[in-house]
């Protein structure tokens, strides 16, 4: 059995379903932050599918590492926002922190 396009496309959309499900249940933030991260790897993974199995698409490695990119300035940008909001408020939880303080 080969490994074709629409295992790659099934992988990406439970990537994509596991990261927005950790999304809309977690009440820490650096959980949220990991289910971005989530669906992000599932966009990447299309980009690459459709790159190599449709002749002629490069561009699809391209946008690739842009996400990379993005998701590593995401990440960096993310944390330094949540260690911000834990030194004013102590906490990390979502639910917690509903006022933004001047």
């Amino acid at each position: 059995m080969t490994v074709g396009l629409t295992h790659y496309l099934v992988l990406s959309a439970i990537l994509f379903g596991l990261g927005i499900t950790t999304v809309i249940t977690r009440k820490n933030a650096i959980g949220i932050l990991l289910g971005v991260e989530l669906i992000l790897n599932a966009v990447n993974l299309n980009f690459i599918a459709f790159s190599h199995y449709v002749e002629g698409f490069l561009g699809g490695q391209i946008f690739a590492l842009f996400v990379i990119a993005m998701a590593a300035a995401e990440a960096a940008v993310g944390l330094a926002i949540i260690m911000g909001v834990f030194n004013a408020y102590h906490t990390i939880e979502v639910d917690k922190v509903s006022v933004m303080r001047n």
